[in-house]
């Protein structure tokens, strides 16, 4: 059963969660959405209020579901969902229903944004900023390791405007 609890009673360690457990980044509506699976992001406190930070390549299919829409949502799953995971990290969603596929149940959050009754917790976010990382501001050796094909990441802040656990 899902509980709204307050951004600050969230537990786990960030690191794991994002880089570890990774996240489902998602977008759209309950009717038509795209996820992908992210490892890159973080969570803190911008302009006094909670926020999420999601890192999106340009040709990602979820990005253009991100531009389109005022919220998106991060889903983290449990360990039982790490097929599910790299299906979402591994295929592009103009080619398959990822959701479809995983078995994924669609509900909604505020704003309608969607996301999966298969997570163990949901941040529901309001976008709030939006931009791509700046190549002369990336030093070289990242630049060589991550960006061969200067396909730099645009970074999404989104207010957290709910967090959503499931019992």
């Amino acid at each position: 059963m899902w509980k709204k609890i307050e951004p600050e009673q969230l537990d786990g360690n960030v690191f794991s969660r994002i880089g570890r457990q990774w996240m489902l980044v998602t977008a759209g509506t309950k009717e038509r959405c795209n996820t992908m699976t992210a490892s890159w992001g973080g969570l803190g406190v911008l302009w006094g209020r909670p926020s999420a930070t999601a890192y999106i390549r340009p040709q990602r299919y979820t990005k253009e579901f991100l531009d389109r829409n005022e919220y998106f949502t991060l889903s983290f799953l449990p360990e039982g969902q790490r097929a599910a995971l790299n299906l979402c990290g591994s295929k592009s969603g103009r080619d398959t229903d990822k959701v479809r596929e995983c078995g994924f149940t669609v509900l909604t959050g505020q704003g309608g944004a969607p996301y999966f009754d298969q997570a163990e917790t949901v941040l529901v976010c309001r976008k709030r900023f939006v931009q791509i990382m700046d190549e002369a501001a990336i030093p070289q050796d990242v630049k060589e390791t991550f960006y061969a094909q200067k396909d730099y990441h645009y970074l999404y802040i989104g207010e957290i405007v709910e967090v959503l656990v499931n019992d």
